[in-house]
């Protein structure tokens, strides 16, 4: 869980810029322009809203199928994700992996919880990725 408060950081942290610039220009673009200024607030947040999307599943794929194999929050705390073999996984498996997350969320987290039920501690998403996450 503090793995994942660590990436949610990181992953803010570089979007933040960004997201500030897109915001804004989002805001100033409206003034003067004789159209409602919530269209332009809605495409300024829905432009930081795709970005945060974007970046969170790029940092996850390219550093959990890289030889790495983690995130810098799983990378502290000395765990590595691998397919069911003990192998590196794909960019492929990695971006399975992590919208199969939000498969596991639907359901109250349950596929979340299921991490501290199972025996070779898998969630939804480590079951339908084929994925395991190791500690180093």
């Amino acid at each position: 869980m503090v793995a994942t408060i660590v990436d949610a950081i990181a992953v803010r942290l570089i979007v933040a810029p960004v997201a500030f610039i897109f915001g804004g220009a989002g805001l100033l673009s409206g003034f003067g322009s004789g159209l409602p200024r919530h269209m332009f607030l809605f495409f300024g947040g829905g432009i930081v809203a795709l970005l945060a999307l974007g970046a969170q599943w790029l940092y996850e794929a390219i550093l959990e199928s890289s030889t790495y194999q983690a995130t810098l929050g799983k990378m502290i705390f000395g765990m590595k994700v691998t397919d069911l073999n003990g192998n590196r996984i794909s960019f492929g498996r990695a971006t399975a992996r992590h919208f199969a997350k939000w498969i596991s969320a639907l359901v109250m987290g349950i596929g979340f919880i299921m991490v501290g039920l199972s025996q070779r501690k898998q969630g939804l998403h480590d079951l339908l990725a084929g994925t395991l996450v190791r500690r180093f």
